[in-house]
């Protein structure tokens, strides 16, 4: 299987989130690698979100096809950099052969949905050539009910499936607006949330994680977690 993560935006938890994904499906058996077309606003040698998801879940397959020095959308670092872009074409071929030996393969975008990873090729065309669900990771607060139903608009616009919304970080103590967006999101977006990842969880170590992961995530993405109206 394929999966495609995208956000609402930029540093909403789209890595951490991925991980998550990875640890309950490793968890169970399940051979699992990540995939991250374009990597941007690190350096080389510098870790990145890939680097990210093999510290919280050893064992997984990395992936990182092209990487730029500036934090821009894929299309301008790359640009800025004097390197070719990554094309929709090859991110979809490189998931493809992962997912010749891999029973998950997760692809994690820069940015949202329709950030440019060439002129004219977003993430969203990666998803059209693979023909496979992307899953919406939102920031908990407020705000995320517009980006959240925008993004899942123009995913239905495309005629591509979107199972549902992660809360890539939901704080210790939410606040009024995460509090309320927790029962809004999935009457506004019309998909389902499928879990909320507690705001500090990328720096658990790997069995805390996984634990963590277990718990914060729904069962159609393999854990426990329950909406609050449930």
């Amino acid at each position: 299987m394929i999966l495609i993560v995208t956000g609402t935006g930029t540093e909403v938890g789209k890595t951490i989130v991925t991980a998550a994904i990875a640890a309950v499906a490793a968890a169970r058996g399940d051979r699992v690698a990540v995939l991250k077309p374009a990597q941007t606003g690190v350096a080389d040698g510098e870790p990145g979100d890939v680097a990210t998801v093999l510290r919280l879940v050893p064992g997984t397959t990395g992936c990182e096809l092209a990487r730029y020095p500036e934090p821009l959308a894929p299309a301008t670092a790359a640009r800025r950099a004097g390197v070719a872009p990554v094309p929709p074409r090859a991110a979809a071929d490189a998931a493809e052969k992962l997912a010749a030996d891999h029973d998950l393969v997760l692809v994690e975008g820069a940015g949202g949905l329709l950030v440019r990873m060439t002129d004219d090729g977003t993430l969203a065309d990666v998803a059209a050539l693979l023909a496979a669900p992307v899953l919406v990771v939102a920031a908990a607060g407020l705000g995320t009910l517009n980006a959240t139903e925008l993004t899942v608009e123009a995913l239905r616009r495309r005629g591509l499936t979107c199972p549902g919304v992660v809360v890539g970080a939901l704080p210790a103590e939410p606040d009024l607006a995460a509090r309320c967006n927790l029962g809004d999101l999935s009457a506004t977006s019309g998909v389902p949330l499928l879990g909320a990842l507690p705001d500090g969880a990328g720096a658990l170590d790997p069995e805390r994680f996984g634990a963590v992961a277990r718990h914060s995530l729904a069962p159609d993405l393999g854990g426990g977690w329950q909406t609050p109206d449930a």
